[in-house]
């Protein structure tokens, strides 16, 4: 984690005094509840994961629909933790499937359910069928494991969601607010609680996890200069979860108090320091063709071609935030977790017209981008999507 936080330009894990104070707490409860994570073996789910298991739950179920991911998930707890005394099964499923909705009413006892599950790539939002499929496991899914939650007598549901959620400009962003409005109505019947994240640092898929594999394969790296994020570990990432699963209020959302002043960082910047951490220097490039065409077995071998460029693609904030001018917050609570207390309460006939519009296009069987951002704009007028045409499939 040194590293990382080296990174990010930060010393200290931002968490940690929260989480030593309640300490005991969190143990006492983990120990004699029982959990289910969702998206078990992404980067979140795992970090969540390993934070209940190492302090040994009476029951932890752990789901993914990626075979792969949920072995090594399961290798890696071994490893790191070995055994616990609890009940521990991994399964490897589709939240949104027929098969998920046998195995948890076979099942169905559990005090907290973790939702990890998403597609959180903004990428993803360039073509109506991807988009389609975000739509649906972002908010369709987490309503009906939240239904099925209910059912079953579930204490209290946990939800992931993002950054991008508060005042978005991305269809990803823009699905998370309108999940945000589904859990604000579902909380009337459970207790639900969500956080809303920074970036992960090196999580999977993420422009920093591309760092380490274009060192491996001797590929230049590429980055945008003019893009600033908040970043957290993958730890803290877990941690965040579980204080908000554990801790938050019905309807609470947390998230980080990081200062845009000291914690905002490029992409570029960090591309910098972490060639320095693997013992290079970064050798800025005009182009990409030029940082391709770049000799490695020729030229200096502590130097790396980059290409660090402004951000042109759809859906990029210059910077990120948590909350909006709108909504209420609680500061006070816990030294590094802000909330957000309330927003506005959804209306449901605009919820219930969103789903019958979204259901509607997906029996006909075909349905256009257009389409879907005019039924996001009902739902958030104030959402300002800009497609320029051009995504991040199309560069480095």
């Amino acid at each position: 984690m040194k590293d990382i936080l080296e990174l990010v330009g930060r010393e200290t894990d931002l968490f940690s005094e929260d989480i030593i104070l309640r300490e005991r707490k969190i143990e006492d409860i983990v120990s004699r509840s029982s959990f289910l994570v969702l998206g078990a073996s992404g980067s979140i789910g795992q970090a969540v994961t390993k934070e209940i298991f190492r302090r040994g739950p009476a029951k932890l179920h752990v789901v993914d629909i990626s075979e792969n991911n949920i072995v090594e998930l399961v290798r890696d707890l071994r490893s790191e933790y070995g055994y616990i005394d609890g009940d521990f099964r991994s399964y490897v499923l589709d939240v949104g499937s027929t098969e998920y909705e046998a195995f948890f009413k076979a099942d169905g006892k559990y005090d907290y359910v973790l939702n990890l599950s998403a597609l959180k790539h903004v990428r993803s939002e360039k073509d109506p069928y991807t988009l389609m499929r975000m739509i649906n496991v972002n908010i369709f899914n987490t309503n009906r494991t939240l239904e099925l939650a209910i059912k079953s007598g579930v204490k209290k549901y946990f939800c992931v969601s993002t950054d991008k959620a508060a005042n978005p400009v991305n269809m990803m962003g823009a699905s998370k607010r309108i999940m945000e409005m589904f859990l604000s109505r579902f909380s009337k019947e459970i207790d639900i609680s969500t956080a809303r994240f920074a970036n992960v640092a090196f999580s999977d898929g993420s422009l920093l996890y591309s760092f380490r594999n274009r060192l491996l394969k001797k590929q230049p790296i590429v980055a945008p200069n003019d893009v600033r994020r908040y970043f957290l570990t993958p730890q803290e990432s877990g941690e965040l979860c579980l204080m908000s699963c554990l801790f938050g209020k019905n309807g609470d959302v947390f998230f980080p108090k990081l200062d845009d002043s000291q914690h905002l960082i490029t992409f570029s910047e960090i591309a910098r320091r972490y060639l320095k951490q693997q013992g290079y220097e970064a050798l800025e490039c005009e182009s990409e063709s030029e940082a391709r065409d770049y000799g490695f077995q020729k030229c200096d071998s502590k130097l790396w071609p980059c290409f660090f460029s402004s951000s042109n693609t759809t859906g990029e904030k210059d910077i990120e935030e948590f909350f909006t001018d709108l909504e209420t917050l609680d500061m006070e609570r816990f030294r590094s977790i802000g909330i957000v207390k309330s927003g506005g309460e959804p209306e449901d006939d605009i919820l219930d017209e969103f789903e019958n519009s979204i259901n509607e296009l997906r029996l006909r069987g075909s349905w256009s981008k257009k389409e879907i951002v005019s039924y996001f704009l009902k739902v958030l007028p104030e959402f300002s999507y800009v497609d320029v045409g051009k995504y991040l499939d199309s560069k480095m």
